[in-house]
């Protein structure tokens, strides 16, 4: 099986759910929590159309092909290495008829009025701005960690091309960026309704965000539980574990 989809400098990773494999890159950026943390988090309805934008390995919508019952999920990425490489997994996966990956940049607004109105949106966008700190601009991980092909306006704004009315979108980010995410949000009435923080550990600050959104909904936000990732005595939460299926 390697043999026939792995590349060289590829690896074949196993999502230990219900046999479904991600093939990455080496060297270049690996999905880590804030992927699984964010397909956990979006409520996926039964039959649901799915938009997941900055795809990247198309890990988040692998995950939520195995957790639930969406009859359509798209990923559209703009380093088109990553969306044939995504696309191997498809293949290897065997699952053509529910996921596929294109090859676009999510600021073509024509490209994206083409495209069916779908139920939800995901996304897990580049964190940092694109002049914070000394980055390589060719840089895959800088790509996936710095504003560089997108901002999170431009993320927000595709977002609300492509959803139906009262559609949702959910996004994880930085707590740092949670102001403007809010404002953009709110901006291309995506109306803020859910919102759960998440810890690194119980006694460190937070370091990510999850936020639902719903396209054209009413004022009405909802603070969520935190999460945290590890316990004191550095094992992986109770919550952490049943999501990743352990």
């Amino acid at each position: 099986m390697d043999g026939d989809f792995l590349k060289e400098g590829e690896t074949l990773d196993d999502l230990q759910l219900k046999g479904l494999y991600v093939i990455q890159k080496k060297d270049a950026f690996r999905f880590g929590v804030d992927a699984v943390l964010l397909a956990n988090f979006a409520d996926i309805k039964r039959n649901a159309s799915v938009l997941d934008l900055c795809s990247g390995t198309g890990i988040i919508p692998f995950i939520l092909v195995g957790k639930t019952s969406a009859s359509k999920i798209m990923g559209i990425e703009i380093q088109e290495d990553m969306v044939e490489m995504a696309n191997r997994s498809v293949q290897l996966n065997n699952v053509q008829e529910k996921v596929e990956f294109v090859h676009k940049d999510l600021k073509d607004l024509e490209y994206l009025k083409t495209l069916p109105k779908v139920d939800v949106v995901t996304v897990n966008p580049p964190y940092k701005l694109k002049n914070s700190g000394i980055i390589n601009l060719k840089s895959k991980d800088a790509i996936a960690r710095h504003e560089i092909f997108c901002e999170l306006e431009d993320v927000v704004k595709a977002a609300k091309t492509v959803l139906k009315d009262n559609g949702k979108f959910y996004m994880i980010h930085r707590p740092d960026r949670f102001a403007d995410a809010i404002c953009i949000m709110r901006k291309y009435k995506i109306e803020p309704k859910f919102v759960r923080m998440v810890h690194p550990s119980l006694n460190k600050a937070p370091n990510m965000v999850l936020i639902e959104g719903q396209n054209n909904g009413g004022h009405f936000l909802k603070w969520g539980a935190p999460i945290y990732v590890h316990q004191l005595d550095g094992n992986y939460t109770d919550e952490i574990n049943r999501i990743y299926g352990r």
